[in-house]
């Protein structure tokens, strides 16, 4: 089975704990290895201002995952994402990684 590659950046509202924060990183981690998914990389971006208010929110914290997987898997992290209440916006993006050949 060929994976693809994404990146999934999520917005967590700023009130949120770090404790809280390193929770959900650990919960999304263990989703994508319990479906498949390999070569997590994890990146805090940290807290940044919005360029326009978002559920009456001004800033956020911002997180990116990369990863290989399959479509099925983003939509599971997709799903877990959309119920959570801390997390306000949510993207994911499929990598087109093209290898260059030389002639």
């Amino acid at each position: 089975m060929i994976l693809n590659s994404y990146e999934t950046i999520y917005i967590l509202k700023p009130d949120v704990t770090e404790e809280t924060n390193l929770n959900l990183v650990n919960e999304y981690k263990s989703i994508i290895r319990k479906n498949g998914g390999q070569n997590i990389f994890i990146q805090h971006k940290g807290r940044r201002h919005l360029s326009y208010n978002i559920t009456n929110y001004y800033d956020g914290i911002y997180v990116q995952m990369n990863y290989e997987g399959s479509r099925d898997l983003v939509k599971k992290i997709e799903k877990c994402m959309s119920f959570n209440d801390n997390i306000i916006r949510y993207l994911t993006v499929k990598q087109n990684i093209i290898a260059s050949m030389k002639l």
